[in-house]
């Protein structure tokens, strides 16, 4: 039995030998990457240098993006490692930081969703009220208690987890996930099992409490109005409902196929169940958003022409 910060490392079991494959894998995985960081990216320098875009829901967006960056940031340079390597091994404190990474991305990220559509709900049932309910100030403070709650609330999880001492150091997974570590303790670990299930219920139940408040008046005001205003409202929260049910799916695969025995699952599903919402999420808002609201989609146009025709001049 030793003490947590003594292990020098876990082993991550869900790899498997793919021989030459892997560089194919690595390239593919590497494409992902330089496409999230670069499309949210994009996005995050296009909403700050841009003055007409400083409203609250595009600061909202902002750290929606911001967030995805650092998920992805938590994920991708440790996976392509991994797939390189010969001994999928990981240092504990690197370890400890990805589940640090990771857990917060996914506590940021339902919590601005809320936010999100919390601003929804006052730009489409309150509309006379909303530049003096929903400033931008007041977007800053709730993106800042957003981010310092969901950072507490994992460091609070970690803390309990490295304090532990563990009979092995095998997870069956691809990248480190606290659930799998805890399982590995040999001590008592009921104040984390404790703490892990009130952390669910905040994790799910604080965001969904205002989503399912927001939600509901707007289709309230949606049944009781004008076709105008149904229409304003389907195509302000498609890219929002779509987003949250997405990302929610993809948190549900995860529970799944790491709480249950999922060995009658093809290894190559349970691999893309396993990593959907840490790539499936920070590829699809980027689109959705950018595509869908025509400030962002003008802006970037106005962009692309000019940086063409700077270009087409300097040809002359």
């Amino acid at each position: 039995m030793i003490n947590s910060t003594q292990v020098p490392y876990f082993i991550l079991s869900a790899y498997f030998d793919t021989g030459l494959f892997k560089y194919l894998c690595f390239m593919i995985v590497m494409s992902l990457y330089v496409l999230i960081v670069g499309s949210n990216l994009l996005l995050i320098v296009v909403i700050c240098m841009n003055r007409s875009l400083h409203e609250p829901m595009y600061l909202f967006l902002c750290s929606l993006f911001v967030n995805e960056l650092v998920g992805s940031s938590g994920l991708f340079p440790f996976l392509l490692v991994q797939i390189l390597s010969d001994s999928h091994t990981v240092s504990a404190p690197l370890c400890f930081l990805q589940i640090f990474c990771l857990y917060s991305y996914v506590n940021v990220q339902f919590c601005n969703l809320a936010v999100m559509s919390y601003d929804r709900y006052l730009a489409i049932c309150c509309p006379l009220q909303y530049n003096t309910r929903m400033t931008c100030n007041k977007a800053v403070i709730f993106i800042a208690v957003l981010w310092f709650y969901s950072c507490v609330k994992v460091l609070i999880t970690l803390s309990l987890s490295i304090r532990l001492t563990f009979c092995g150091n095998i997870l069956n997974s691809l990248n480190c996930s606290n659930y799998l570590v805890v399982k590995l303790a040999c001590s008592d670990t009921e104040v984390n099992n404790i703490y892990g299930l009130f952390g669910v219920v905040l994790t799910i139940l604080v965001p969904l409490l205002p989503i399912l408040f927001s939600y509901m008046r707007i289709l309230r005001v949606c049944f009781s109005g004008s076709k105008q205003t149904r229409q304003k409202a389907v195509s302000t929260c498609t890219p929002h409902l779509t987003s949250l049910l997405n990302f929610s799916f993809g948190c549900c695969f995860e529970i799944i196929q790491s709480r249950f025995d999922m060995t009658g699952v093809p290894r190559a599903l349970r691999i893309f169940l396993s990593l959907y919402f840490l790539i499936i999420q920070p590829l699809l808002n980027p689109i959705m958003f950018g595509l869908q609201m025509s400030k962002i989609r003008n802006t970037c146009k106005r962009i692309l022409c000019y940086k063409m025709l700077t270009c087409y001049k300097d040809t002359m």
